[in-house]
């Protein structure tokens, strides 16, 4: 299985949007949430909202089979789950799913378990 870590900044103002989505996500969103992490075989995910100096950041982790997959059902599904989820992603932190940026994923350095 293969990991995902990433940060993403959350834009000057937009904390409590950031602890919104998450809470949609885990109520009221929960059904398309799970369906979304079922279509590219997820079996965790976490997110933390850390608050900085430098600004508030969402750190997120994921493990899945194929972490490119995941990324470009994120970038191109249809459903509704799924569009509203990126349009909170950017309105949240300014990153737009459907365009990801260019360049490799985050190195993994440490991924120990017992």
């Amino acid at each position: 299985m293969a990991v995902f870590n990433g940060v993403f900044p959350i834009l000057p103002g937009k904390e409590q949007g950031g602890r919104d989505f998450a809470a949609a996500c885990m109520g009221e969103r929960r059904k398309g949430f799970e369906a979304q992490l079922a279509r590219t075989g997820l079996t965790r995910e976490t997110w933390a909202l850390q608050e900085t100096p430098m600004g508030s950041f969402m750190l997120v982790w994921f493990e899945a089979p194929d972490i490119e997959k995941t990324f470009t059902e994120l970038a191109t599904s249809g459903d509704e789950f799924t569009i509203w989820f990126r349009g909170q992603v950017k309105d949240v932190t300014g990153v737009d799913l459907g365009a990801p940026p260019e360049g490799p994923l985050p190195d993994v350095l440490v991924d120990w378990t017992s």
